[in-house]
């Protein structure tokens, strides 16, 4: 009945328990969604089966054997195959090349004969890609589609896809299911992992759904629904976010008029991008990764400076600005890597203050009494599981942006610029941040949200701007906003402007 069981299987990393008596089962054929918050343990079980980890405890059995997979050779071997949210491509070979590579004793072979073989393949399993072309040149999407294909090629019967659907647009998600449709059509077995709940509603045929380590439940994806599936991931009700009547005014907080800035490595980032945030609005960026979104997110903050271009802040020039000058001037940024938004190695109570401490500074000594009263309203203030004490780095994902939040939003900033505020973070956390945003918008803050998950800006944001290339090639209210609409603009087929709809 089972391709793979999974028994009482256990993994510890030191005092940390990140399998406890995990049991899993996957049938032959199905398409079986593995879900669960950060920490849960979803990617360290997949991991085990891989033989990239390896269990404390416990028994895999394939096809009714046991078996001991020591690495990803013996899981390979035994059919198994795993893509991860990180591609293991070589950019400038062909596709045919990365798909062989390593299967194969060396590339000193018929080139020709090898893409064939690999076309027959792909359009055995119904993937479309071209065989010859360089993976360099291609789109996320297809570079996925690569590494699904390298997994077959090599005879897998079991695939486990980490997070598939983090980068893709819209368009390329429904590709993507497509593709995995038709391999459980033709017996394979498919373990999706995810946290997005419409997907694992949308694909799979059954979810299993881990918390701290075990398995809560498994169940038929047909008799269960996305509420059900929250609650068990995090072992409460409740879900979602509404985001209130209008709110906003036509009073603009952030103006940005034809601001340019170059990337890392001197190439042009942002193109003549115009942009008005109103008080009490969100107005979220949606664009797929590296189209200039973190760079806009910088240069607003003073972190990165323009090449010419206006920011105006209440009406007042602060292009070129400084972050504290920014700061002062009532600009609050979350930062887009959280890590780097902290000093890991001190408390707290010394990171709430971090960009604040001339206001606990007398004649150069620090009032650690009146910091450590602030770092404890500022805590329960925002549910931090933490004390002032505490080293940061001892934080989760969720708690640590609440740390951030709580820096930021304690300051009352007029403008609140969020890039990727919730990336990585569980439901629970993530239902957090979406509130504490809406509570700024609701506050009359000027909020610029900048996601690359469509859900989210969908269900925050008043109006809606695409980034393509630098460029703002679309702007709309939400109420107009479908899916399909943004995707074709994200991936840079649809250009609006002024209600006007071209082809770029």
């Amino acid at each position: 009945m089972y391709v793979v069981e999974m028994r009482q299987i256990t993994k510890r990393f030191g005092d940390v328990v990140a399998n406890e008596g995990v049991d899993f089962q996957l049938r032959s054929g199905e398409i079986h969604a593995l879900l669960g918050e950060n920490g849960a343990g979803k990617t360290t079980l997949m991991r085990i089966l891989f033989g990239l980890y390896h269990e404390d405890s416990g028994k895999i059995v394939v096809d009714g054997q046991p078996a001991r997979i020591a690495s990803p050779k013996d899981a390979i071997s035994l059919g198994i195959g795993m893509v991860t949210q990180h591609f293991a491509l070589v950019p400038p070979f062909s596709v045919a090349e990365n798909v062989i590579m390593g299967y194969r004793e060396s590339l000193s072979l018929d080139i020709k004969a090898i893409e064939a073989e690999v076309a027959d393949s792909a359009a055995r399993f119904g993937i479309e890609i071209n065989p010859s072309a360089i993976v360099r040149h291609l789109s996320v999407g297809q570079k996925q589609r690569v590494e699904i294909l390298k997994a077959l090629f090599r005879q897998a019967r079991v695939l486990i896809l980490d997070e598939p659907t983090a980068v893709l647009i819209p368009q390329e998600v429904e590709a993507l299911f497509g593709i995995l449709r038709n391999l459980r059509e033709q017996g394979i077995s498919i373990v999706f992992i995810s946290h997005k709940l419409n997907e694992v509603m949308a694909i799979s045929d059954r979810v299993t759904v881990l918390r701290d380590g075990r398995v809560i439940s498994t169940i038929d994806t047909s008799s269960t629904n996305p509420t059900e599936l929250a609650r068990m991931m995090v072992g409460r009700e409740t879900f979602g976010v509404t985001r209130q009547g209008e709110v906003a005014t036509d009073q603009p907080i952030l103006e940005v008029q034809n601001l340019c800035a170059v990337d890392d490595r001197g190439l042009k980032a942002l193109a003549e991008v115009s942009l008005v945030v109103n008080a009490g609005e969100i107005l979220g960026v949606a664009g797929v990764g590296g189209n200039g979104q973190k760079e806009l997110a910088e240069t607003l903050c003073g972190i990165r400076s323009p090449t010419s271009g206006s920011i105006q802040v209440r009406g007042q020039e602060m292009s070129g600005a400084s972050p504290s000058e920014m700061t002062a001037a009532g600009v609050g940024r979350i930062p887009e890597d959280r890590h780097a938004g902290v000093v890991a190695e001190l408390t707290v109570a010394d990171n709430l203050v971090m960009e604040y401490l001339a206001r606990y500074t007398s004649r150069g000594v620090l009032d650690k009494k009146a910091i450590r009263n602030y770092a404890d309203g500022l805590i329960e203030q925002f549910q931090i599981k933490a004390r002032p004490t505490d080293k940061t780095r001892t934080l989760s994902g969720g708690n640590l942006q609440k740390l951030l939040l709580a820096r930021v939003l304690a300051n009352h900033p007029d403008v609140l610029i969020a890039p990727q505020p919730t990336r990585g973070l569980d439901v629970g956390a993530t239902e957090y941040v979406h509130n504490q945003l809406l509570e700024q918008r609701e506050q009359g803050a000027a909020v610029l949200l900048i996601s690359e998950d469509l859900d989210e800006i969908m269900a925050l944001s008043d109006r809606i701007a695409v980034m393509y290339e630098g460029e703002i090639v679309g702007m709309l209210p939400v109420q107009e906003a479908d899916i399909e609409r943004l995707g074709l603009m994200m991936s840079g087929v649809l250009k609006e402007k002024d209600n006007a709809v071209a082809q770029i």
